[in-house]
């Protein structure tokens, strides 16, 4: 049985588990604004609870291509109140942030898993101390390295060349075995090709249909599809209008072999997910 361990709770992978996204701001690409007050959050992580979300992912600065960095303590400003009573619905709790001493605070509270797009290698100016130190110290947390080309103010505009496989292969393996080399558990590691992220459409939708080769890596894989640009490509769909391509796409991460899911709708994708689970189950009968 696949265990992803982490700070309170050791998730069982045996199932596909949603991760309900959370986003605490005023400018993320599909629901900015919306949960950018705390009561709101705090609203919304008890509604994808009720929807089916078996984890939650509360991020306070946007990655989306363009978006502006935010101060260290704007950041905790936004996502601290709700941090705190997600915590308290008995379910992990995610948070998704490259610093360094966001991370450090949020893991004091006793956040479950550090979500990082920069896959632990983002540092503060004038300052040594990196993701991976802190993860390393922590001594039980879960993490999420996540391959991101380039950095969200670039990303889009010069997008990887050529066949994308291998290189995001390479680096998520380099990466996991970095942060296993200062002592940090297989078992507590899981890996985002990062889809959207410095990838044109067509390498996106290429990572989806050979997604099984990245998981001889060995480590669970998690799929970010959620109302991606790449859905709306091919769908014809604005951002807020990709629930149904979002739970395709959910559904077919899954059926290659993904064991968590990062989406919005958690609703739509966890019925999506019964119906490949009904099939599945029927066929080994």
């Amino acid at each position: 049985m696949a265990i992803w361990q982490t700070s309170r709770f050791d998730i069982d992978l045996s199932q596909p588990r949603i991760m309900g996204i959370v986003n605490v701001t005023p400018d993320s690409f599909s629901d900015g604004g919306l949960h950018a007050t705390s009561s709101a959050a705090v609203r919304h992580c008890e509604q994808l609870l009720l929807e089916g979300a078996d984890i939650l992912d509360i991020g306070g600065e946007s990655t989306r291509p363009g978006a502006q960095p935010l101060s260290e303590a704007d950041e905790l400003g936004r996502i601290l109140p709700v941090v705190h009573h997600a915590l308290s619905l008995g379910v992990p709790v995610s948070v998704d942030t490259y610093k360094p001493a966001v991370m450090q605070a949020v893991l004091d509270l006793g956040v479950d898993i550090i979500n990082d797009v920069w896959a632990l290698r983002w540092t503060a100016p004038g300052s040594a101390r990196s993701g991976v130190d802190v993860v390393a110290e922590h001594g039980r947390c879960g993490v999420c390295l996540m391959h991101m080309h380039g950095d969200p103010q670039t990303m889009q505009l010069s997008p990887m060349q050529g066949d994308v496989l291998a290189p995001v292969m390479e680096f998520l393996g380099q990466r996991s075995q970095h942060l296993m080399a200062r002592g940090v558990q297989s078992t507590r590691i899981c890996i985002d090709p990062g889809i959207g992220f410095g990838k044109t459409v067509s390498q996106n939708f290429s990572l989806l249909a050979r997604q099984s080769e990245i998981l001889r890596l060995g480590f669970p894989l998690l799929a970010g599809w959620s109302r991606k640009s790449s859905l709306g490509s091919v769908s014809g769909a604005a951002a807020d209008d990709r629930v149904v391509a979002s739970a395709a796409a959910a559904m077919l991460a899954v059926q290659n072999g993904a064991r968590i899911v990062r989406v919005h709708d958690v609703l739509a994708t966890a019925q999506a997910l019964k119906v490949l689970g009904a099939t599945q189950g029927a066929a080994q009968h």
